[in-house]
């Protein structure tokens, strides 16, 4: 058997070509016999060519939920379903269980990442594969804890890795940064003498695939459920209900049709063909990804698993031999998917795979000398952020996703299965799975083949880096751009880029920054871009310590407090509300009261059943229009102007979309984010600057905080808001996309002799967090509720109006709130980012959210919930009586906590007074 040093000597000394994209793809078939670790566990269940025998099972006529894939996330889907009592659920596999994709994966589980939405789904899975599933059906899963080791070979790393194992005790999560010598003592094969550290955590292992869908099948049937093998899905069948609203009908395969209301399209690779049957749109790819087995290895069993980032490998125990892989820069596309592809694996391209033998044999260096058993090279799905494709598709009423892992489909199955069946159930998950959710991805995205492309390529060759606070991706760059993008790019902005937006990050004053074409890292024979700007300041943000360019934007910062400053929001959602129901749809899906007169504008919440807040966002009452405009609709009835963020507008058009149709309201929502720009002047000078600019008196009398009107900003008809996202007196202008460059060089020119700048979303979010204003999806999320997060001057309970969660809200409010979000100042210049632990009277009690530098008060904040560790409701007592220390990789600071920001408390600066 050849040894890893042999295959890797092979690789070298085989001619390199120069290869196109389209030469290092496969179009071959795969092969259908290799030797796999879990060959035995399915070898031994198949029969003679099971599709050609037709279904394991009739099937029924209608089903409530049908599932399609069973593969892992299709079986966790069914099991959690069925777990919540949903009768006549049926899952659909075209060949066996795990056939797919999932019978050949590692099956590692590590329980640290650095988001705490994915802690919590990986400590459910761990849950369900652990204990729970052993003890419903007595089948073993294959669960081996055999520990997890992350290895460091740099300060960034390690860095990352203590940020980790403060998140971690939040949760609970046992874990611990080992000295080189103490990871020798742990693991004795491991070469330490490149290492700065590790990060052990005791609890990690693994699952055999085919054992746990096994029990999770079992499991399933038990309650209920069905599972029907050797049955392929050929049609979706969709109704047009009465109000136009396209809805899943039925599924179609060759033995027959079932009615039913919801399908789960769980297809993995594959989803996208079923994606296709039903209009829906599922923005992933099918590359190779592969792993070698080693022959057995004297001294490695009972080893922890190890994943060397910065050498893109990980090492997988098993048995007495590891299972080698990792995650390359030049990863071969699956192009042409097969849909008779069952149990196979292609051939490895061992010059592809390597660079990881190369970072094996570095780690444990007995691999030098150690056979080859086997080679595992199989397809996975991955998507443009890596991060999975689930919730209900926005194209189709009743159709979820649950694919696009990303080669993680074990490890996040069983939190994903359980929030996926919530969300078919309930209609949202329990926790906040905006990241997950298909609703991030703006329909032009979804459906540009060339960018799901190029992201999905990035995302796998950086599976593996340090995740630092301000990355950026190169991929996919200037998709969608405002009309102001080449003069800000001209003035040195340094852009990041929002589900396909290029917004202003901050302003260089080294020149001008552009971002290139993506240059995939130099594969697949593209010539790897030489020293450029944009990569230049974006590599000065790979770190955990204050950038060097932390002073640039303190200047934009102190210039809006001290002066002005203008910043471009005009990637903002921007939508119109109207019709003949326009105000009952208001009233329901805005918590505060918006009934207001026209010409005044609310900072409101929308939020889901369980009084989670979906968004936050501001609401302008409209005056009837003779006349349809980019800034007045032609409507009947009532009308609103909404506001959104640009990140996440895609959630606040399906989120209100859904509402509508669920409610059946006679409205109308209209999109006019690519019709409008947004300029916003923010500071003490900005009614002095603006006053030159605009044909409008902007005293307070005249022009009150929270209102809004249709003036002429240098001849150009405008909305102008009086309102402010970092504290100060200021306005919005909203302004039709043909009048931006005119109208921002008119408040350019104005605001010249009071000290204007340009200004970024850097800028506003250490503005932002230094008033204490929220951010969605950073301190304010759906599983949050705006009396949790502070924020019930938005939420209209004195009033009797009914709105979308209120009664969650009352029943919260009579109980008590368990958790609330508090401020916290370090007063020591530490930067901190989120995910560090908030510690109160020498107990874990919460983590930070979200987290920046306040240059006005010269301190950093921090925002993060706490808990009563006895359980019991967060009264204000308990905040004030604790003494507070947040902890940043290990380390602790004093912090004081408070229950609104100590910059400007009392609101006098937004109007007008300084």
């Amino acid at each position: 058997m050849a040894s890893l040093s042999r295959a890797l000597r092979v690789a070298a000394t085989c001619p390199r070509r120069d290869l196109g994209l389209r030469e290092l793809t496969s179009r071959a078939g795969p092969t259908t016999e290799k030797s796999v670790p879990y060959q035995r566990t399915l070898k031994e269940a198949q029969g003679p060519s099971a599709v050609a025998q037709g279904p394991s099972r009739p099937l029924p006529s209608t089903a409530n939920v049908v599932v399609i894939g069973g593969g892992s996330l299709g079986c966790q889907t069914l099991y959690h379903l069925a777990k919540l009592g949903v009768s006549g659920a049926v899952l659909l596999e075209r060949e066996r269980l795990t056939s797919g994709t999932t019978w050949h994966t590692a099956g590692l589980l590590w329980q640290l990442r650095p988001s705490d939405v994915e802690v919590e789904l990986l400590a459910h899975t761990r849950r369900v594969v652990s204990r729970d599933l052993e003890e419903e059906t007595g089948l073993h899963t294959g669960w081996i804890q055999n520990g997890g080791l992350f290895i460091a070979s740099n300060r960034q790393r390690l860095d990352e890795y203590k940020r980790l194992m403060s998140l971690g005790k939040a949760y609970g999560v046992e874990s611990h940064v080992l000295s080189p010598a103490e990871t020798k003592a742990l693991y004795p094969l491991m070469n330490v003498d490149d290492l700065y550290g590790t990060l052990y955590v005791p609890q990690d292992g693994t699952m055999d695939p085919a054992g746990t869908c096994t029990a999770l099948s079992r499991a399933a049937a038990a309650r209920g459920a069905q599972v029907i093998e050797n049955c392929p899905v050929s049609g979706i069948r969709v109704r047009t209900d009465d109000f136009g609203v396209r809805r899943v009908a039925a599924v179609e395969t060759e033995h027959g049709s079932i009615q039913t209301p919801c399908v789960v399209n769980c297809a993995g690779v594959w989803a996208g063909a079923v994606g296709r049957m039903a209009g829906v749109k599922v923005p992933l790819v099918a590359m190779h990804h592969a792993y070698v087995v080693t022959e057995r290895i004297e001294g490695i069993q009972n080893m922890p698993n190890v994943r060397d980032h910065d050498a893109s490998v990980y090492l997988r125990l098993q048995g007495d031999a590891l299972s080698v892989g990792g995650y390359e820069t030049n990863p071969i596309f699956w192009e042409e998917v097969s849909d008779k592809f069952a149990f196979g694996l292609f051939d490895l391209d061992w010059d592809v795979f390597s660079p990881h033998i190369e970072g094996a044999i570095n780690r444990v260096p007995v691999l030098e000398k150690t056979g080859v058993k086997s080679t595992v090279c199989g397809p996975e799905s991955f998507t443009p952020d890596h991060k999975p494709l689930m919730g209900e598709a926005p194209e189709l009423r009743g159709f979820y996703l649950g694919c696009g892992f990303n080669s993680a489909g074990m490890m996040l199955g069983g939190g994903c299965g359980q929030e996926l069946a919530h969300w078919i159930v309930q209609g949202r998950p329990e926790k906040d799975m905006y990241s997950y959710d298909i609703r991030r991805f703006h329909p032009l995205l979804t459906d540009h083949r060339h960018w799901i492309r190029e992201r999905s390529h990035e995302s796998y060759a950086k599976n593996y880096s340090v995740v630092f606070p301000h990355d950026e991706p190169l991929a996919g760059r200037n998709m969608r751009t405002d009309p102001l993008h080449e003069e800000l790019l001209a003035q040195g902005c340094v852009f990041q880029e929002r589900q396909g937006w290029e917004r202003p990050g901050w302003f260089t004053p080294q020149g001008t920054a552009p971002v290139l074409q993506y240059d995939y890292y130099g594969a697949y024979g593209n010539q790897a871009h030489g020293d450029h700007a944009y990569g230049r300041l974006l590599g000065d943000e790979y770190t955990f310590d204050f950038p060097p360019h932390h002073d640039v934007i303190k200047k934009e910062c102190l210039a809006c407090r001290g002066a002005a400053a203008v910043f471009n929001m005009s990637y903002f959602g921007k939508f119109y509300l109207v019709g003949l129901d326009a105000r009952k749809a208001a009233d329901w899906l805005f918590s505060a009261d918006v009934s207001r007169p026209p010409g005044s504008t609310v900072y409101t919440c929308m939020l889901n059943h369980r009084g989670g807040t979906e968004s936050d966002l501001t609401v302008s009452r409209l005056a009837p229009s003779p006349q349809a405009s980019a800034l007045a609709p032609a409507f009947e009835g009532e009308g609103y102007y909404l506001a959104v963020g640009g990140a996440v507008a895609q959630h606040n058009w399906a989120h209100i979309s859904t509402v509508l149709q669920d409610q059946k309201f006679r409205c109308q929502l209209i999109d006019s984010s690519e019709d409008l720009g947004m300029i916003s002047i923010q500071g003490p000078a900005s009614r002095a600057i603006l006053q030159e600019v605009l044909d409008a008196d902007l005293s307070n009398e005249a022009f009150p905080f929270s209102t809004h009107k249709l003036v002429r900003a240098a001849g150009h008809l405008v909305r102008a808001m009086r309102l402010s996202f970092v504290g100060e007196l200021g306005w919005e202008l909203h302004v039709p996309r043909p009048a931006c460059v005119p109208v921002y060089q008119a408040v350019m020119t104005a605001g010249a002799k009071h000290g204007l700048v340009n200004a970024g979303y850097r800028a506003i979010d250490s503005l932002s967090i230094e008033k204490g204003y929220r951010h969605w999806h950073a301190d304010l999320r759906p599983d949050d509720s705006p009396l949790e997060a502070g924020l019930a001057f938005t939420c209209k309970l004195k009033s009797a109006i009914p709105f979308l969660g209120r009664e969650a809200l009352e029943k919260q409010r009579a109980e008590g709130l368990r958790r609330r979000l508090l401020c916290f100042t370090v007063d020591e210049k530490v930067p901190m980012f989120g995910l560090e632990a908030i510690w109160r009277n020498g107990q874990v009690v919460g983590h930070i959210r979200r987290a920046d530098f306040g240059f006005a008060i010269d301190k950093t904040l921090a925002y993060g919930y706490i808990r009563d560790p006895s359980g019991g409701p967060v009264s204000l007592d308990f905040v004030k009586g604790g003494d507070y220390a947040l902890e940043r990789m290990g380390v602790t600071y004093p912090a004081r906590a408070h229950l609104k920001s100590p910059f400007d408390p009392d609101n006098k600066r937004v109007k007008g007074f300084y």
